[in-house]
């Protein structure tokens, strides 16, 4: 039985000695108690991202269309739109603020049309108080926020592996992504910036007259810009966990390893 056991215990000691190598050879670092924490926080960093990204992805208050308020009307109409559809409301004016020339916000209560762009299926652009969209510029926006989304969940599948597979060289992959997928976002913002400067250009010669617009980004745009900015700082943290330690090291030695 003692033999067994030594032979057991050799053939472990064998395999494990293979894996270090491997890992050597491949450049990972043993996954420590202390690195996995580390690992997990800029996870949870980069998951707060990722859901602010989402949310700003997914709503229609990036930009806020408002039409002065006239006199001696009930009702003012305003708008609101994101990458994906628009809404229009009509809004009581009783229910506007007294000191606001224009009508909004958007979120007071009023008979809402919403609706998706047609640029997506049929290609055709979309028409908001005689105004006309541009859709290149809108289609860009959507596309490259949504090449964003999918960087981010790569960059999550990375990492996700380097914890429960020990493949460290995913790290830097990961850390790669993150801040690709903020910059993409960035860049998206970016973009749709310029499309809602082209829908105030482009007006309907058209009876009716265009009524006068005012514009304010809205939360969801906050989102997208929040989201940037995490995954960006997620990204930079987990590319300083895959820097080797030495540098560190000789910055700050131990206080055991100083002269006496």
């Amino acid at each position: 039985m003692m033999m067994w056991s030594n032979f057991f215990m050799q053939e472990e000691d064998r395999r494990r000695r293979e894996a270090a190598s491997r890992r050597r050879a491949q450049g990972q670092r043993p996954l420590t108690p202390e690195r996995e924490g580390k690992i997990k926080l800029g996870l949870l960093l980069s998951a707060v991202g990722a859901t602010l990204a989402v949310l700003a992805v997914g709503t229609e208050f990036w930009v806020e269309l408002n039409t002065y308020k006239t006199n001696g009307s009930a009702i003012c109409e305003a708008a609101h739109l994101g990458l994906w559809k628009m809404c229009t409301k009509r809004l009581w004016q009783s229910d506007v603020p007294a000191g606001r020339d224009t009508c909004g916000p958007a979120e007071l209560p009023g008979e809402a049309n919403c609706t998706y762009f047609k640029f997506f299926t049929t290609g055709e652009n979309a028409h908001i108080f005689q105004r006309t969209t541009k859709k290149e510029v809108n289609l860009a926006a959507a596309v490259i926020a949504v090449i964003g989304l999918v960087v981010m969940a790569l960059g999550c599948l990375c990492v996700i592996m380097v914890l429960s597979k020990g493949a460290d060289f995913l790290l830097r992959v990961g850390a790669v992504c993150f801040g690709l997928s903020g910059l993409l976002l960035l860049v998206s913002l970016e973009v749709f910036r310029h499309s809602v400067q082209a829908l105030l250009r482009r007006v309907s010669p058209e009876p009716p007259p265009a009524p006068a617009l005012t514009y304010e980004y809205s939360w969801s745009l906050g989102c997208g810009v929040g989201a940037s900015l995490v995954l960006l700082l997620g990204g930079g943290c987990f590319l300083l966990l895959t820097l080797p330690p030495w540098p560190w090291g000789s910055l700050c030695p131990k206080q055991g390893h100083r002269a006496a």
